[in-house]
């Protein structure tokens, strides 16, 4: 497996602008740090919930439609190039954070975001199907990966509280270059798993 593009792919996945980075952000901004660990728990909560169920449905489609696993790699690469070019022309921050500033802030609401958050569903099926799957199904190793792939998506949601003003100033200074270097690193990742 290579490693390094999984990580890839999930640090940007991750890091990348979406509503839980978003509404981290703001609230640490507007409240401090410690005010968004109840809803980081609940994102925690839900996208260990999500990867697990992920691993176990793509293990199913592996498992009894073996012919599949191409279709999928050929979804989660074309999946990844949408992501990157959604990534570089994806609009300000600012105005985003301005639609959450009257969200009560709770464990609930952050593990029911994640339930319906499209980006982090899809984070998932495609992760798991694409870099996973293809070299183990033992049960141990799903749920390391799984494991693995929710660290480093609450480690960005964490950064992005840390941030707060002074990562949301950076990030609105530099918007641009930064989602085009991050699609670029996405389109990247997306070539090498056809190679």
């Amino acid at each position: 497996m290579d490693i390094l593009s999984l990580v890839m792919y999930a640090m940007i996945s991750s890091f990348t602008p979406g509503p839980n980075n978003i509404i981290s952000m703001t609230r640490a901004r507007e409240h401090g740090f410690r005010s968004t660990f109840p809803f980081i728990r609940g994102v925690a909560a839900g996208c260990l919930l999500i990867m697990m169920l992920s691993s176990y449905f793509n293990l199913a489609l592996y498992e009894y439609i073996p012919a599949i696993t191409p279709v999928l790699n050929g979804f989660g690469c074309i999946y990844m190039l949408y992501l990157a070019f959604k990534i570089m022309k994806s609009t300000s921050a600012a105005s985003e954070s301005e639609n959450n500033r009257k969200i009560h802030y709770s464990f609930w609401f952050g593990f029911s975001l994640q339930l319906i958050n499209p980006k982090v569903i899809l984070y998932a099926l495609t992760a798991l199907s694409v870099f996973v799957l293809p070299h183990t199904q033992s049960h141990h190793q799903l749920f390391g990966y799984s494991l693995l792939l929710t660290l480093i998506g609450i480690s960005a949601n964490l950064t992005w509280a840390l941030g707060g003003r002074l990562f949301q100033r950076f990030l609105l200074k530099y918007e641009r270059p930064f989602n085009i270097v991050m699609g670029l690193l996405l389109i990247w990742t997306a070539v090498s798993l056809i190679r």
